[in-house]
């Protein structure tokens, strides 16, 4: 083969890279490209006819055919890394020209060099901490890897940015690994772009060796209530989004004019949710809570919120550090009844360590006499909130018009079994807690993402073993689609890189469609465009950062997150 190299009266290298806007571009060149016919014919036909002429006009050129009319004359494109390449060519195989990184060689149709290895393309579909953690493990895994990373908002990083509480920004700098995986040059951006709609799994599958999906838990559970549509009544997760600028939670106007707030849930979130109900505003002024939240919390009513649970205090999912932190919110004072916590002394001492010292902390709040630093801001404290336990929502009651939430009904439960597996059973009493104000805070919940992809909807995840989907080979799962919404962002770290682990034993094994060469973006831009869909890159989504710190700088905060994305748009032009 080496010595029909010397020999040939036509090469050619061609190579693949990106451009700053993450698209795909290829470049011809060879000793022989500018004056041989019979190279602009060769170029012709793994090129299109369209770059024939400036194959003619300079030694190389940059063209944006897609892979697949690259291929159509000559089966399938292998790829090859610069030192691979390089130490296999005799010196002066090319008249003195050497290919550069990634280059391939033709001698008329015919492939010199296939010794080279395919990159594989990988699309992650989400680019929350699941998406990103499993770009990362990817990238630093697979040398050749190249994963595009797609989301339906123009913004990236999920839950990070429209979850975590605004007075949580450690819990935030995540973002900045996250970054760090965003700028790889084997790795691109593209939000504003809604899989299952603009383009479809399947079409993905076509263009990709492999498709994760990462999107998350966008729903929310549903309590299932005479009254839970009543004004008044809203999902933890809506306002949560409220106020961390989630676009489609923008226009909520949530009512802050009961005294009294009720949360359902005893959970992080719910806890969140309380204590942005509750903190003093100079504390809130300091965060990139949105400026319409701000402007409400300013003007609400809210003086206690009362978060209620259908277990009891062993059974709370909440974690010690939220807990403290209501307990040291300023202007605020706990209410735990002493009676849910004397009978548990026997109990807590065989927990799990930190499940015991939750309880000790809960149990040391409700029994012990504060100190007198502690007992002084309590007393002086204008705002409060309480945990109430063995209650279960049964009917949210209207006011006299049938249109607001006056109060919820709950239903008194006891408990069968202990620990985790205890479960809440009613007993026949009742009791009505006022309020205009109820947030349901009862768990996040996952929705199929297009036909093509199996479904769990009992359990609301994709049936999956060890993140690769049941029956579709090819298709991936991780973070909360693959377990549900569950546990915390170092839990979604794990999980995301077993998936992404599951992914390079199928490149490896030869599982996948491998190393068959794709097109990956190549393909899938021509799909948006002909549906008139705009993908945002990662450099278009730095535009908008720079504009919301800029805004936030103005006000004193972090940043002003803008919270609608014609907005965005427009911000990063055409």
């Amino acid at each position: 083969m080496l010595n029909n190299l010397r020999s040939a009266r036509l090469a050619l290298w061609l190579t693949e890279g990106r451009d700053e806007n993450g698209a795909v571009r290829r470049r011809v060149g060879g000793p022989t490209l500018r004056t041989s016919p019979r190279a602009l014919r060769l170029v012709a036909a793994f090129s299109g006819r369209e770059e024939t002429k400036a194959a003619g006009q300079a030694p190389g050129f940059d063209a944006a055919a897609p892979l697949a009319r690259m291929s159509r004359a000559g089966g399938i494109l292998r790829w090859r890394r610069a030192s691979a390449l390089r130490s296999s060519l005799p010196s002066g195989a090319l008249a003195g020209e050497r290919p550069p990184s990634g280059a391939v060689l033709f001698s008329g149709n015919k492939r010199l060099l296939s010794t080279a290895k395919t990159e594989p393309r990988i699309c992650i579909v989400g680019s929350g901490p699941a998406g990103f953690y499993t770009a990362q493990h990817l990238l630093k895994h697979h040398k050749l890897a190249q994963v595009d990373i797609y989301e339906k908002l123009p913004v990236p990083f999920g839950l990070v940015r429209f979850g975590v509480a605004p007075d949580h920004p450690e819990v935030k700098n995540v973002i900045n690994t996250f970054t760090q995986t965003a700028h790889s040059d084997r790795c691109s951006f593209y939000g504003n772009v809604t899989v299952g709609k603009d383009v479809t799994v399947e079409e993905l599958q076509k263009a990709y060796h492999a498709v994760v999906l990462s999107y998350g838990a966008e729903d929310n559970r549903t309590l299932g209530i005479p009254g839970e549509d009543l004004a008044g009544v809203y999902t933890a997760r809506a306002f949560v989004g409220w106020y961390n600028g989630l676009p489609e939670n923008r226009d909520l106007k949530p009512d802050l004019s009961s005294e009294t707030a009720v949360v359902l849930g005893h959970g992080n979130v719910a806890l969140d949710v309380a204590r942005i109900l509750l903190s003093p505003l100079e504390i809130l002024q300091k965060t990139d809570i949105t400026e319409d939240a701000l402007t409400a919390l300013a003007r609400s009513k809210v003086k206690r919120v009362c978060l209620i649970g259908r277990r009891g205090p062993l059974q709370v999912a909440f974690t010690i550090k939220e807990l403290r932190e209501m307990i040291n919110l300023p202007s605020a004072r706990p209410f735990l009844d002493p009676a849910d916590f004397k009978d548990l002394g026997e109990a807590v001492k065989d927990l799990p360590r930190p499940r015991k010292r939750l309880t000790e902390l809960m149990a040391k709040t409700a029994l012990e006499e504060p100190g007198e630093v502690v007992s002084g801001r309590w007393l002086s404290a204008s705002k409060e909130w309480s945990l109430k336990f063995l209650c279960s929502p049964l009917e949210v009651l209207p006011t006299a018009d049938g249109k607001q939430a006056r109060a919820i009904r709950l239903a008194a439960t006891r408990l069968e079994g202990s620990g985790d597996a205890a479960k809440a059973v009613p007993t026949g009493d009742t009791e009505d807690v006022m309020s205009g104000l109820i947030l349901s805070s009862i768990g996040y919940r996952s929705l199929p993402i297009d036909p093509a992809v199996p479904f769990d909807p009992k359990r609301g995840v994709i049936p999956n073993q060890s993140g690769r989907v049941l029956g579709a080979p090819g298709l991936y799962c991780s973070g909360w689609v693959k377990r549900g919404p569950t546990g915390v962002i170092i839990t979604t770290m794990n999980d995301s890189f077993d998936t992404a682990q599951s992914v390079l034993e199928d490149l490896q094994s030869g599982a996948l469609d491998f190393p068959d060469a794709k097109e990956g973006f190549g393909s899938v831009r021509s799909i948006l465009q002909s549906r008139r869909i705009r993908p945002v890159s990662f450099s278009d989504w730095e535009k908008i950062d720079a504009a919301e710190v800029a805004r936030g700088k103005l006000a004193g905060k972090p940043r002003e997150k803008i919270v609608d994305p014609k907005e965005m748009l427009e911000l990063i032009g055409p």
